[in-house]
């Protein structure tokens, strides 16, 4: 088919013109109110990080930025609809060390590919899961626990927010390392992982340590260690489970900012800027602590290698495990 000579001669100023308009774009963002997706339910670990960060972020982005929550399959309803926004930096998502890293090597036909599909904005911060259990339950520390499940085998339960989801790798490790048969109870959320284990239905629950840290200071469960290799700073009686007794036991869960695949280079770097500049805040940092997490602020560039990483990581744990996507 023969092309119309006026629009052949238009079209060296067409393609021109495309990489102005999107710097065009990227001067005036943003000119409107910005949507932070976050892949889970209210209360959960994701939520929180998102809401610390969400009153900072929009003064320094200068607009509102509106989180909305869309839970659903381990995480994958919120971060497909991510990936299929417009990539004109309006529709932003948190990304977890689940939804990015896990659910790659756990769903063999995931809707989306987080190498692919996502321009990475930045890692906003690391936080480790911690072991609590029922009151109700006759142990006080990991050696005690660890026995009770080896007298009982099969017999205990641990909750978590999800299949894949960090804390269901750090069940995992720990059934691994420490040869024990505790079976596993996914939930859709963190809070009502920790609701039930509270009502005493479930004897055990991994979560993160801003969602469980107010139910260990009541009381409501008792704290029998923290996941990650040091201990918490807001949390220094709480060995980690490598003191306890799992030598090499490591799970650190980690919360970042993702924007559709496409998403102008200026726009991405902006809102990693912005971020970053959030988290440098000493009263954001002195929030994150009190929650046992640890801001991060990083470049796209280095967000994409850890990530890059911590997908192989990760998908040698789950082998290990044979975890299956339910």
């Amino acid at each position: 088919m023969n092309m119309p000579t006026s629009f052949l001669r238009a079209l060296p100023v067409l393609v021109l013109l495309a990489p102005m308009a999107a710097v065009a774009a990227s001067l005036n963002y943003p000119s409107k109110p910005i949507r932070l997706i976050v892949p889970f339910p209210p209360g959960g670990g994701t939520d929180i990080v998102a809401r610390l960060v969400q009153e900072r972020f929009s003064q320094a982005i200068g607009q509102q930025v509106i989180i909305d929550n869309r839970p659903g399959a381990s995480g994958i309803l919120g971060s497909e609809l991510t990936a299929r926004a417009a990539p004109d930096g309006y529709v932003l998502g948190m990304g977890t060390s689940n939804t990015l890293s896990a659910n790659p090597n756990m769903f063999p036909k995931l809707s989306y590919d987080p190498r692919r599909d996502f321009a990475l904005v930045t890692q906003i911060a690391t936080q480790p899961n911690m072991l609590a259990v029922h009151p109700s339950l006759p142990v006080r520390d990991l050696k005690s626990l660890l026995a009770l499940a080896r007298q009982r085998p099969g017999q205990l339960n641990y909750a978590s927010s999800g299949n894949g989801s960090s804390h269901h790798m750090s069940g995992e490790l720990l059934k691994i390392l420490g040869k024990v048969d505790v079976m596993h109870v996914p939930y859709k959320g963190t809070g009502t992982a920790i609701a039930d284990t509270i009502g005493g239905h479930i004897e055990l629950v991994f979560a993160g340590t801003a969602a469980l840290m107010s139910h260990v200071k009541a009381g409501k469960l008792r704290p029998i260690g923290v996941t990650s290799a040091k201990r918490v700073a807001a949390l220094p009686d709480i060995p980690t489970l490598a003191e306890g007794g799992l030598p090499g036991y490591e799970i650190t869960a980690w919360h970042g900012m993702i924007a559709p695949a496409g998403t102008p280079a200026a726009i991405v770097s902006r809102v990693s800027e912005a971020v970053s500049s959030v988290l440098a805040h000493e009263d954001i940092r002195s929030r994150f602590a009190v929650l046992g997490a640890e801001p991060v602020g990083s470049t796209p560039e280095a967000f994409t290698r850890f990530l890059h990483a911590d997908i192989e990581r990760l998908g040698k744990l789950i082998r290990a495990a044979n975890i299956k996507a339910d």
